[in-house]
């Protein structure tokens, strides 16, 4: 008999598993912020930042202690995290995830090689390899220590741009690492200089490769299809998630018909222990949450809609006067709800956190509870950035909808 999840209780899961339900812990050590980390798989990285960097922003809603020096601690000082690629993403990911990394570069590496080819001749590998010596033997670099040097032409990897590229490629191939960041700048070392010996060392089989990435995906997903565990980390392909999944049904994965928000339902796989993990599930807070748009619960923007019947779509790149809302905007989450929009960012200049634009979804008012709520969020979030105040650019934006 198939296991039916209500539309709701699918809701209350997915943000359970995410770390959006419950309390938020409090201070937070070290050692709990990479728990955090764990929990949610990994956190995304992006270069935008209208009041704080993306991966600060996705990890402060989930505690209220969250503090930025913390994850430079784990990143920098203790190698308990590393930098790369998942889903086409940039993200921070718990170390004891790298040797599952090695081997996607094995698998990828050829293909990338050839790519490069492609666009930048086929000397290129002998000037990676070039670049890749002079790492060894001088240290750590950025992108910007390659730049032509006073009475040397450009040309090879000695301009900016096209050294950037080698780095790159010699990163998305595991030839390098990132050590740390300086201000958002890369900072690319040898593996052996970054990761720890005792994880490069570790090499994990082909079967125990894809029976970690499917499982690692469906247990913070919690139920989803084969294409959706596909997507998590970008580790495998849709079929060989699938041919996983059947292989499974009955010993860690159930089949599910979980309910969607336009009151359809959808059979997919889950976790074996979805039923007992239900019935443990809390129940959402109360308190108004503004999320990053690129938070995980938001990064796959066809199953958010079909959870939570909230269509989002970040309009950075969408000209000014084509915008629906605005630049850059956080979700306003309520218990198990989407409930709005807000554009907001950090003047420095003034100390101040602008809210610029205030947009409530169909059927949500902005109440004088709900008010109340919203404003203790936006002096959170101002006391995180370190601004004095909160400034409405439109004070009707204040006033109930």
């Amino acid at each position: 008999m198939i296991l039916r999840i209500s539309a709701e209780n699918a809701r209350r899961l997915v943000l359970h598993l995410q770390g959006l339900s419950g309390p938020p812990p409090g201070r937070l050590s070290a050692g709990r912020l990479l728990e955090l980390i764990e929990r949610i798989g990994f956190v995304q990285v992006d270069s935008i930042s209208t009041v704080e960097r993306a991966h600060h922003m996705i990890l402060l809603p989930r505690s209220r202690g969250y503090r930025p020096e913390l994850l430079r601690r784990l990143l920098e000082a203790e190698a308990r995290l590393f930098e790369h690629w998942t889903d086409r993403v940039a993200a921070i990911l718990p170390m004891r995830f790298y040797p599952y990394w090695t081997i996607r570069f094995e698998r990828e590496r050829s293909a990338i090689e050839q790519r490069f080819r492609r666009w930048h001749g086929e000397a290129f590998l002998e000037d990676v390899d070039r670049l890749l010596r002079q790492i060894r033997e001088r240290g750590p670099v950025m992108a910007r220590d390659l730049a032509p040097e006073q009475g040397r032409p450009a040309g090879g990897w000695w301009s900016w741009h096209a050294g950037k590229t080698a780095l790159e490629f010699l990163w998305r191939t595991g030839r390098l690492a990132i050590s740390r960041r300086a201000g958002f700048q890369k900072v690319y070392d040898l593996p052996e200089r970054v990761i720890p010996y005792e994880v490069r060392m570790d090499r994990p089989s082909h079967d125990a490769f894809v029976d970690w990435a499917c499982r690692a995906a469906l247990e913070r997903l919690g139920f989803a299809s084969p294409s959706e565990i596909a997507r998590f980390f970008g580790l495998l392909t849709i079929e060989e998630v699938r041919a996983w999944c059947m292989r499974r049904l009955g010993d860690g994965v159930v089949h599910a018909s979980v309910g969607t928000n336009d009151g359809g339902a959808r059979t997919l796989f889950a976790r074996g222990d979805i039923e007992a993990l239900l019935q443990a599930t809390p129940e959402p807070q109360g308190r108004v949450r503004a999320l990053n748009p690129f938070d995980p619960i938001l990064r796959d923007r066809e199953r958010a809609s079909r959870l939570f019947g909230f269509d989002y779509r970040i309009e950075v790149f969408v000209p000014a006067a084509r915008r629906r809302y605005g630049y850059y905007v956080f979700p306003l989450l309520e218990r198990d709800r989407f409930i709005g929009r807000i554009d907001m960012k950090a003047s420095r200049d003034r100390a101040t956190l602008e809210v610029l634009g205030l947009w409530m979804e169909p059927g949500r008012r902005l109440t004088a509870a709900r008010r109340a709520r919203l404003e203790a969020e936006l002096d959170r979030i101002r006391r995180f950035a370190g601004l004095d105040a909160v400034r409405f650019a439109d004070d009707s934006l204040r006033r109930d909808g």
